[in-house]
């Protein structure tokens, strides 16, 4: 009966997770402490909710990047670049997370999470042409058959990818919950391939948040194996159905997943 809980939600997990490019943990890790404390799984302690779920990430985002790259939709270039700063952000963040209680944090940034969701109303009305002064530049030709321009400034983007990577590994819910809208706003990606690009960085950081894990011993391996095979197969059908999607559509479910993180944290930073 647990197996198939975990698994059930390993599956949730992995298909919003893919779907809007956060990863999965936003769902895995409140589900654990959850079930946990109402006695359906054996107790665990936060800090090990958090590397199980780091470890489980690092499946879903590798299942949602290899049905992604197929569609050409992942920008790797891009995404190795923003690693360089999400990287050591996520080590960083996970080791934090063993020394550091902060409920008001948590309840700041769950406010600023849903301040976010609201702010990506008006990405349609940004402006493509702001993109001329970046360095690196790109195009891309969305669902819609529209030609995008977007591009970004190698400082600001290391620069925001490490604060991203640093809230990824502190609260384990993958860095995709602000590196999503980042890259949207900030630096105009186009709804899907900001999405397919999020989740092969969510990949490669959790691969190096959860070895912290891993070394400090929080991660329950007897769930992470069972949530495993749900996460992979959810990614992939969150990837099919993001290639169906338009991009508003896209944005849409992205700002209401946001808006249910917010709360989540503010209940955590209230002690609710």
């Amino acid at each position: 009966m647990e197996y198939i809980l975990l698994l059930v939600i390993g599956f949730l997990a992995g298909t919003i997770g893919s779907l809007v490019g956060l990863g999965g943990g936003v769902i895995i890790v409140p589900a654990l402490l959850f079930l946990s404390a109402a006695h359906m799984l054996p107790a665990i302690s936060p800090q090990v909710a958090v590397g199980t779920s780091l470890v489980v990430i690092i499946f879903n985002g590798l299942s949602s990047t290899l049905t992604y790259m197929k569609h050409k939709m992942v920008d790797y270039k891009s995404g190795l670049f923003f690693f360089i700063g999400s990287g050591p952000g996520a080590m960083l963040g996970a080791w934090v997370n063993q020394h550091v209680h902060m409920h008001h944090f948590s309840l700041y940034f769950g406010l600023f999470v849903i301040a976010v969701s609201f702010l990506l109303m008006f990405q349609s009305r940004f402006s493509p042409r702001a993109t001329r002064t970046f360095p690196i530049m790109r195009t891309y030709v969305t669902n819609e058959g529209e030609e995008v321009t977007y591009g970004y400034n190698p400082f600001i983007a290391t620069l925001i990818a490490f604060i991203v990577g640093f809230v990824g590994g502190f609260f384990g819910i993958g860095g995709g919950s602000l590196m999503v809208p980042a890259m949207m706003l900030l630096f105009l990606f186009p709804p899907h391939v900001a999405v397919a690009t999020s989740m092969f960085i969510v990949f490669l950081s959790s691969i190096v948040s959860s070895s912290t894990h891993v070394w400090m011993g929080n991660v329950a391996w007897t769930f992470a194996f069972a949530l495993i095979p749900g996460v992979w197969v959810g990614a992939k059908c969150g990837a099919w159905l993001n290639r169906r999607l338009k991009g508003k559509t896209v944005v849409t479910l992205l700002r209401i997943v946001l808006i249910l993180l917010g709360v989540r944290l503010i209940v955590q930073g209230l002690g609710w």
